[in-house]
C-alpha cells in the first residue's frame, strides 16, 4: 500500500514513461501528416463531436471499473481488520477462558505452555493466510505487466513464518495439506476440544471460542472468495480496448479543431494536449487495473504483511513474550 499523502513524480514516471513516449510519436506524426496532406487539398481531421462522445462514454465506462476495483480492495481491507479483532479477542480468550483447577492432572505450567502455544498458533494461521493469499502474484499477471517491478520482496515461500509459530513437528503435519491454514484452526479445534474433555474450558466458554475458530474460517473464506474470483474480464478488458481507441482517434480531432481554431500554425499544439489527454486516461484506467486484486504483494494493495506484524506484536505481549519483533515501516513509501 502507497503510504505517501502525494506520490513522487519518480513514481509517476516509472508507471507513465512508455505510454508518454507512444503518445507523444503518434501525436506528433499525425500532427505532421495532418499538415502534409492538408498542402495537398487533403483533410484527414475528423470532428470532435463525435470524438467527444467517445470520450464521455469511455470516461464513464472506466469511472465503473475503478469504484468495482476500489471495492475489491476495501473488502479486503475490512476484512484483514476483521482478522486483527477477532485475533486479538482469540488472546484473550485463550488466556482467560483456559483455567485450571485443583482436581486437574496438568500442572500450571503445563498450561501456561498449552496457552502460549494456542495463541502462536494464531500467529501461524495469519501467517499461512497471508502466504496463501499470494500464491499467485503481480509478475503472473500478463494484462498489466508494462507496470514497472518496485523491488518488493516476494514472501510467498516464507515458510519459517509458519513454522517459527508452531510446536516442533506440527508444522509437517499441516504442511503437506492443500490448505495448511484451514488445518491450523482445525489443529486449535482439536486442542479446544481436548481441554473442554479435561474441565479446563467450561461449556459456554468452550462454546464462545469455537464461534472465534468459525469466524477464523469465515474471514478466510472471504480472503479466498476475492483471491479466486478475478475481477470480470468483460469490464477489464474492454476498458483498456476503449481507451486505446480513443487515444488512437484523438489526435485527429485535436488537430481538425486547432485548425479551426487559430490555423494552421496552432496545429502543432496537438502534440501536448493530445499526450496529456491521453495520459490521463491511461492513468485511469491503470488504476483500476492495479486495485482489481489486492493481495498480490505490490504497490496498491492490501498491507496483509504488516497487519499480520502488528496483530503478531499484540499477541506476542499478550504471552508475555521477548524479543517483540518492530513494526513494519514502508520501503519506498511503500507498506507491505
Amino acid at each position: 500500500m502507497y503510504t505517501r499523502r502525494d506520490i513522487r513524480f519518480k513514481v509517476i514516471v516509472r508507471f507513465a514513461w512508455k505510454n508518454i513516449i507512444i503518445f507523444l510519436f503518434w501525436s506528433t506524426l499525425v500532427t505532421f501528416l495532418f499538415i502534409y496532406f492538408l498542402s495537398k487539398g487533403t483533410n484527414i481531421g475528423i470532428p470532435f463531436l463525435p470524438l467527444t462522445t467517445i470520450g464521455i462514454a469511455v470516461a464513464f465506462y472506466l469511472g465503473f471499473k475503478n469504484s468495482q476495483s476500489y471495492d475489491r480492495f476495501w473488502e479486503g481491507r475490512k476484512i484483514w481488520g476483521g482478522i486483527v479483532n477477532y485475533s486479538r479477542t482469540w488472546g484473550n480468550q485463550v488466556l482467560s477462558f483456559i483455567q485450571n483447577h485443583p482436581d486437574s492432572k496438568m500442572t500450571d505450567e503445563e498450561l501456561i505452555n498449552i496457552k502460549e502455544a494456542m495463541v502462536r498458533r494464531q500467529l501461524a494461521w495469519i501467517n499461512s493466510l497471508r502466504i496463501q493469499l499470494r500464491n499467485t502474484t503481480i509478475f503472473d499477471r500478463k494484462n498489466i505487466s508494462y507496470t514497472p517491478d518496485f523491488g518488493l520482496k516476494n514472501d510467498r515461500e516464507c515458510k519459517d513464518c509458519i513454522a517459527f509459530f508452531l510446536p516442533e513437528g506440527e508444522y509437517e503435519q499441516v504442511n503437506d495439506k492443500a490448505n495448511t491454514a484451514v488445518h491450523i484452526i482445525r489443529k486449535q479445534g482439536d486442542i479446544l476440544d481436548e481441554l473442554n474433555k479435561k474441565g479446563l474450558v467450561n461449556h459456554f466458554r468452550h462454546i464462545d471460542m469455537m464461534k472465534s475458530l468459525e469466524e477464523f474460517y469465515n474471514l478466510q473464506g472471504k480472503c479466498e472468495r476475492i483471491k479466486n474470483t478475478p475481477f470480470p474480464r468483460q469490464y477489464a478488458y474492454f476498458s483498456s480496448i476503449f481507451v486505446w481507441i480513443f487515444i488512437f482517434l484523438l489526435p485527429f480531432g485535436l488537430v481538425e479543431q486547432f485548425n479551426e481554431i487559430k490555423g494552421q500554425a496552432s496545429v502543432w499544439l496537438t502534440i501536448p494536449f493530445t499526450v496529456l489527454i491521453a495520459w490521463v486516461f491511461s492513468t485511469m484506467e491503470a488504476v483500476g487495473d492495479n486495485s482489481e486484486d489486492p493481495f498480490e504483494n505490490y504497490v496498491n494493495d492490501v498491507p496483509i504483511s504488516a497487519i499480520c506484524r502488528t496483530i503478531e506484536i499484540d499477541l506476542l505481549q499478550m504471552i508475555g513474550a521477548k524479543n517483540i519483533p518492530p513494526k513494519l515501516q514502508p520501503i519506498d513509501d511503500v507498506l507491505l
